[in-house]
């Protein structure tokens, strides 16, 4: 039986993918008691690199709010490996670190990661509200757009 994370993402036509593997020496993720750490996740969508390219330049602000929102189903896909399979588990996500490849005078990063807040709060209701921060990078791996990583609790 389907538990009540898994009924709301099918509720919103969301599919989360098979966690990605990590692309150097780290780990996906880390627990450590009752919390979850995630590595920073990236714009991987079907094993390809989506929204490459600079905010501010080659990617417009609603493609950024876009890229954010696959980095946090890419999140989802981690905690569900660390929950062992059971989103269920989660019990508050509390932070979000937001990076968004933009140019020098590019200044909407909160509004680009707000589609990774929108999405924690749409699919975990109150327990996906979190603190965060939204900076800008000067460049990010490959050129993506936006990488995120989350800190959470499970039970």
């Amino acid at each position: 039986m389907a538990g009540q994370i898994d009924a709301r993402l099918a509720e919103l036509g969301i599919t989360i993918p098979e966690a990605a593997a990590p692309v150097a020496n780290y780990v996906g993720h880390v627990v450590s008691g009752n919390m979850v750490f995630v590595s920073g996740q990236v714009t991987l969508e079907n094993g390809q690199l989506q929204y490459v390219g600079k905010l501010g330049d080659t990617i417009s602000l609603d493609d950024g709010y876009k890229a954010a929102r696959l980095c946090a189903i890419n999140i989802i896909a981690q905690l569900k490996v660390a929950c062992g399979g059971d989103l269920d588990r989660v019990k508050r996500v509390v932070r979000l670190g937001g990076f968004v490849n933009s140019t020098p005078d590019f200044g909407d990063q909160p509004k680009v990661i707000n589609g990774a807040s929108d999405l924690m709060v749409e699919v975990f209701g109150d327990k996906g509200k979190h603190s965060r921060a939204a900076v800008s990078a000067g460049s990010l791996p490959s050129g993506i757009a936006v990488e995120i990583d989350c800190i959470a609790e499970i039970e």
